[in-house]
């Protein structure tokens, strides 16, 4: 993003930071190079903290007559992270943590993540005495923009007392560190100033602009079927709730609409699912949705394979991007002695693909919007 934004518009860039999840090239803007620094994901690390606060100092050094060019995607919320005042990063990480294996969704989550954080849910913008424009890539169902990467640059809807309601839904008071509670306390309290909101005249200068999403890696996918002379269906409704509830019902969607029509068929669909990890095994919600509808697959009357994959091309903390099953994999589990159930169970959808030879790697793509699903029929 930051390449492309730079052989546009070089000339006008006196000074720019990129954070990323590996390391990336130097770049250089007109002579004066661009710093590149690499954070933490999906927890933040200290190297997160130092890209956070690098980042708001960019903001601060803005000018009235200048314009801060933000550029987003998926996984921002890890990589700058600057915890509030009485918070600190180890707190962060494990509420961070705390939530997502109790399988709050990115809404949820984010929600609380803005309420610990000096950059998040409208801060970065905040800072910037000039024109804030944000361009972004949504990995986020629904593409809300206080939610993409916990919002650094757009109004925050959300409050102390929403982030606290997540906390005990997700587990509890008694499960997040005091730090943590005591802050939103205070914060319901009023002892503490709110996110800004919409209203809020630090913001006023502000746009930003949704430049990807799903929907693109679904028109990609469903184009490159299309050349390989598949008849292509997309199913628009986000795929999204916890993985291994909605992968039969899902693969029975795209089933119904595919009845009747001669194969070869592509089914297409897109979201994000959550994982509510109870076991003590390895893998991501990608891997366990594909788990899940390895049963309800075995019956179906026509060759059939489903995958699932993260677009970015990691899923959960594993080295795969999803996995693949099809009409075969419960007949080679059972010859192998692998029981399915006892693998999801145990959240170890990884532990089982590796197994067979199933896993899907792509590495690192450097986008993420979202998982996608593709179904193929005979």
């Amino acid at each position: 993003m930051a390449e492309a934004a730079l052989s546009q518009a070089h000339s006008f860039v006196r000074a720019g930071l990129v954070v990323g999840a590996d390391r990336a090239p130097a770049l250089v803007s007109g002579g004066t190079p661009v710093t590149v620094l690499v954070g933490g994901h999906p927890l933040p690390t200290t190297a997160s903290e130092e890209a956070g606060r690098r980042a708001l100092a960019v903001a601060d050094s803005v000018e009235p007559d200048e314009t801060l060019l933000v550029l987003l995607s998926g996984g921002a919320s890890a990589l700058l992270a600057v915890p509030a005042d009485g918070v600190t990063l180890d707190d962060k990480r494990l509420t961070t943590n705390l939530l997502l294996r109790a399988g709050a969704d990115i809404y949820a989550l984010n929600t609380v993540r803005k309420h610990l954080s000096a950059i998040k849910g409208g801060w970065l913008a905040a800072r910037t005495r000039g024109i804030c424009h944000t361009l972004v890539i949504s990995d986020v169902v629904g593409d809300d923009l206080s939610v993409i990467a916990s919002g650094p640059t757009v109004a925050d809807a959300s409050t102390f007392s929403d982030a606290l309601d997540v906390l005990r839904r997700f587990g509890g008071d008694a499960a997040f560190p005091p730090a943590v509670l005591d802050r939103l306390h205070r914060g319901v309290s009023g002892a503490l100033p709110e996110t800004p909101k919409s209203d809020d005249a630090r913001l006023a200068r502000t746009t930003t602009t949704v430049i990807g999403s799903r929907r693109d890696a679904m028109l990609g996918a469903a184009e490159e079927a299309a050349r390989s002379g598949y008849h292509v269906i997309r199913l628009e409704a986000a795929v999204t709730g916890d993985a291994r509830t909605v992968a039969a019902p899902q693969l029975q969607a795209g089933l119904v609409r595919a009845a009747g029509l001669p194969g070869p068929v592509c089914i297409i669909s897109s979201g994000e699912t959550t994982v509510h990890v109870t076991g003590s095994g390895k893998g991501g919600r990608n891997q366990e949705f594909a788990l899940a509808a390895a049963a309800s697959l075995s019956t179906v009357d026509r060759p059939t394979v489903l995958a699932s994959v993260g677009t970015d091309g990691i899923d959960g903390p594993t080295d795969a991007a999803g996995a693949i099953v099809d009409r075969s994999t419960l007949s080679r589990a059972q010859a192998a002695r692998l029981s399915p159930d006892r693998f999801l169970s145990d959240n170890n959808a990884y532990g089982f693909f590796h197994a067979l030879g199933d896993l899907i790697h792509t590495g690192p793509t450097g986008t993420n919007v979202g998982d996608l699903q593709v179904i193929l029929l005979a």
